[in-house]
């Protein structure tokens, strides 16, 4: 018996939820087909999932298909959730991507369609709602050719569309052999020889499935269950087994964490090498930190059961990993990875309602970072606020939703501001040392800072000599510096910036006779940490920053008669076209967008097109702002901007 661990995968409301209902009840997991009207799917298990009708987290289900044992993954379709989707990537040996045979290719389709291809992971797409009205076959196909930019094979016909009584017939047709003998001239030839039997297609098929180079298409109903088995066989026959060697090392990844009713966490891992056993300690982490497993749950006909061990190719529930974070690798970190799609660029501040406890609501929002660390946390002590980023504004009701249900929460937030970076304009250097020009610190700190190429992010550098001090204390200047960057002279973090240590100097650890060490004539880590963010801060300052904002590019695709109505709007919002095309009584217009923009032009755009209009945006890249007043953030640190109010919190050193 093999292993598959499948991820489903779809913009909202393709019915990917819908399907893994009917796939767990067509191979005999569950009795009743559940609904997400209703609200009481297998896999749709947060309150919030089940009253919006949406998949917010990944949920995990095992079945079997003969000799294969299927872990089915049924994952978010909304893109504010994408940091979800990102995960489970990770994890895959195949995909299903369900489109809808009314809406057709959407914008988050192609997202994730390209996604897929990038990563190698071999994907089936199923059309569904092929029993509603407005269905479509052929159209649909050469949509999904055009739009997916993939070899798409369809696998059969259909009968009956946007009816009841709709069905698929399976058979692989003349299509089918002009993608696969466009990629195998051997498989041409024998065609053209009359030589070819469906065997040797089919394994042709499920050859360039597995290379990603054809994406076979079923067409069905999750309602009515038309072209699922067929859907089953596909999986079974032309998706590849999870790989990894059981005696091998163990490694694995962690990709999603979650508390038990105790409040203990619990980490779903994918093992990708090795068996890991009740009892055995794991480093986790890059080897920073290790956990002792206490228990072991493995995925199984439809539910979790408890097991002394899981092996490699197999996902499972552990516990007893304390420290354990989202992302973290376990023993052997693998070389593959990282992350697929961009960093949420939003920020709001959480607003405690009546009655709401602003430590508990802290502790609450810590909780939740956990499982999800793209929620970034920032709090500010002064003002006592956390802020918390975000992809859009759909995770502001998710998250109020979570905090009101899971802990008694009430909040609200402020308006959603987009998260800046600032860079460096010039270069700047600065110095203090021992005992001079009023230095409180036992140190002698010298940075320069200069400009970097635009993505490349903080890179650290030394112009001393690695022996001329303790190595401890290069790398609390280093760690020091990384941290001061967070926060700019506006507030952002720093990138795309080198900087170098240029001076160092400390005094060696001294003690008097008959007595202890004599730490106010020795140098320690705390004076290097205490005097970088002054000297940095000072190099900053003599550089200059510029900030930077986050741009959007989008992709609308609108009626070509609503361009003109279309265009003032997006000038309005400081949206840039760089690109029309005319499409037939269509039109595409491509550019970019500020990331604040987005949503308002999400919430315009329908009554612009008629509602025909679609809209796709993500991530581009950070452009100087330009018009208006430069925008700043409120400090978090100890503000080394200003040195008398640093030092009075730093240290009681001040003046020596």
């Amino acid at each position: 018996m093999h292993l598959l661990n499948l991820g489903i995968l779809a913009h909202v409301d393709a019915g990917k939820t819908s399907l893994t209902e009917r796939l767990l009840h067509s191979v005999g997991v569950i009795d009743e087909i559940g609904s997400v009207d209703a609200g009481n799917t297998q896999t749709d298990t947060l309150a919030l999932e089940r009253r919006r009708g949406i998949t917010i987290k990944s949920a995990v289900v095992s079945f079997a298909i003969d000799d294969v044992t299927v872990n089915l993954i049924d994952t978010p379709g909304h893109p504010d959730f994408i940091a979800e989707v990102e995960r489970v990537l990770g994890v895959l040996d195949g995909a299903v991507l369900v489109v809808s045979a009314v809406e057709g290719v959407q914008a988050q389709t192609r997202v994730l369609m390209r996604t897929l291809r990038r990563l190698g992971i071999p994907t089936l797409v199923f059309v569904n709602k092929i029993d509603r009205r407005g269905a479509r076959h052929g159209a649909l196909l050469r949509e999904l050719g055009e739009r997916l930019e993939a070899a798409v094979v369809p696998m059969g016909t259909t009968d009956g569309l946007g009816t009841r009584d709709a069905r698929f017939t399976p058979g692989l047709g003349p299509a089918a052999l002009d993608v696969l003998a466009g990629q195998d001239d051997d498989l041409l030839s024998a065609y053209v020889e009359g030589t070819l039997s469906d065997a040797r297609l089919r394994a042709a098929l499920a050859a360039r499935t597995r290379q990603t180079l054809a994406h076979p298409v079923y067409f069905g109903s999750a309602v009515t269950g038309a072209g699922v088995p067929e859907l089953i066989t596909g999986i079974k026959e032309l998706l590849p087994a999870a790989g990894g060697d059981p005696e091998g090392p163990v490694s694995g990844t962690v990709f999603k964490v979650e508390r038990g009713p105790a409040g203990e966490k619990i980490a779903y891992a994918r093992m990708f090498s090795g068996t890991l056993g009740v009892r055995d300690r794991v480093p986790f982490a890059d080897a920073r930190r290790e956990g002792l497993v206490t228990a072991i749950s493995v995925f199984d006909h439809g539910t979790d059961v408890r097991r002394d061990t899981v092996r490699a190719g197999r996902i499972a529930k552990l516990w007893g990993l304390a420290g354990i974070r989202i992302g973290d690798a376990l023993g052997e970190p693998r070389t593959a990875g990282g992350h697929f799609f961009a960093p949420p660029t939003l920020e709001t501040v959480v607003v405690p309602g009546p009655g709401t406890d602003r430590r508990v609501l802290h502790l609450a929002l810590t909780r939740l970072a956990e499982q999800d660390p793209l929620i970034d946390l920032r709090h500010d002590e002064i003002r006592q606020e956390t802020s918390v980023s975000l992809y859009g504004e759909v995770q502001k009701e998710v998250l109020q939703a979570t905090l009101a249900d899971d802990f008694g929460l009430d909040v609200g937030f402020r308006e959603t501001t987009p998260l800046c970076v600032e860079r460096p304009a010039g270069t700047g250097g600065a110095a203090e040392f021992i005992k001079k020009d009023a230095n409180p610190f036992l140190a002698t700190v010298g940075l320069r800072v200069d400009p970097a190429p635009a993505g490349t992010g903080v890179d650290f550098r030394l112009e001393v000599e690695l022996g001329s001090m303790p190595y401890a204390f290069f790398k609390a200047v280093e760690d020091t510096v990384r941290d001061t960057l967070g926060q700019g002279l506006r507030g952002w973090q720093v990138t795309d910036c080198t900087v170098t240590m240029t001076h160092c100097g400390y005094w060696p650890r001294q003690s008097h006779a008959h007595q202890g060490f004599d730490r106010s004539m020795s140098s320690t880590g705390a004076d290097f940490r205490g005097l970088t963010p002054l000297v940095l801060v000072e190099a900053l300052r003599r550089a200059g920053t510029r900030v930077y904002e986050p741009m959007h590019r989008f992709r609308v695709e609108a009626p070509a008669d609503t361009l003109g109505a279309l265009l003032p709007v997006l000038a309005a919002l400081r949206a840039v076209p760089r690109t029309t095309e005319t499409r037939g009584d269509g039109c595409v217009l491509e550019g970019v967008v500020p990331a604040e923009r987005v949503h308002a032009l999400e919430q315009r755009l329908p009554g612009l097109t008629r509602g025909e209009g679609e809209l796709e945006s993500g991530f581009d890249h950070y452009a100087p702002v330009t018009r208006g007043a430069l925008p700043s953030r409120p400090r978090t640190d100890l503000n080394p901007l200003s040195r008398k109010d640093y030092l009075l919190n730093v240290t009681r050193r001040v003046g020596g």
